[in-house]
């Protein structure tokens, strides 16, 4: 399958690759309850509830997932691959240590989504509103942030490689212990950053991101402005 880097490198930043999903025709998932481990291949999940769901360590391929409820839905080492996820709404849904390869997810309405230790590589997060978004000691490679909004999410510990932020606010970031390679922050708007300011080696920001950040990073330095 193709991939397409999304152009907006420059600055001797590597842009990422995004993924080019094309889904086959899919069947529409059958009654029932995600199991853990199962295996969903080539299906449709439109406006399911799949609030409090086991599908822990469960495999999706080249499936969509369309208007469904995720609260609470456990999916701790999944593997979702190959899939486009649109409108998912939710709190508190696990996907630790889950990986995500070549996967958009549009529009998302989540709180509290539990995505450590998990590896995402080649995904569009795009649209919508996540709170909360755990991230930490989470593996992310040609990952972009587009037109959404995130609130306090936390990449602590995590490894950023090839990360864009496009046109996406970002509020009360934490990248505490954090590793960044390729990293553009030039599309957050506001980029807010609470903790890990000395780990952001690796990212690029512009001129007036630095200014506003000037009074954070003055404080994390010790530096007095009078």
């Amino acid at each position: 399958m193709a991939r397409r880097e999304t152009g907006t490198g420059g600055a001797g930043v590597k842009g990422a690759r995004r993924p080019e999903v094309r889904l086959p025709p899919l069947e529409p998932w059958p009654e029932g309850e995600l199991e853990p481990d199962g295996d969903y291949d080539g299906l449709e999940l439109r406006e399911r509830d799949l609030t409090g769901q086991d599908g822990m360590g469960a495999r999706f391929m080249d499936c969509a997932l369309t208007g469904c409820a995720v609260d609470e839905t456990a999916l701790g080492r999944a593997r979702v691959l190959d899939s486009v996820l649109t409108g998912l709404r939710g709190v508190g849904t696990r996907l630790a240590e889950a990986t995500l390869r070549d996967v958009e997810l549009v529009d998302a309405r989540l709180g509290g989504t539990q995505l450590h230790g998990a590896v995402l590589e080649r995904v569009v997060i795009r649209g919508g509103k996540i709170d909360y978004l755990n991230l930490r000691e989470a593996r992310l490679k040609d990952v972009v942030f587009e037109s959404c909004v995130l609130v306090e999410p936390d990449f602590a510990g995590a490894r950023l490689e090839r990360v864009e932020f496009l046109d996406c606010a970002l509020k009360g970031a934490d990248f505490g212990g954090a590793t960044l390679k390729d990293v553009d922050l030039r599309g957050a708007a506001p980029l807010e950053v609470t903790r890990g300011l000395d780990r952001l080696s690796g990212a690029v920001i512009s001129t007036g991101q630095l200014l506003d950040l000037a009074p954070v990073l003055a404080a994390a330095m010790g530096i007095r402005v009078l």
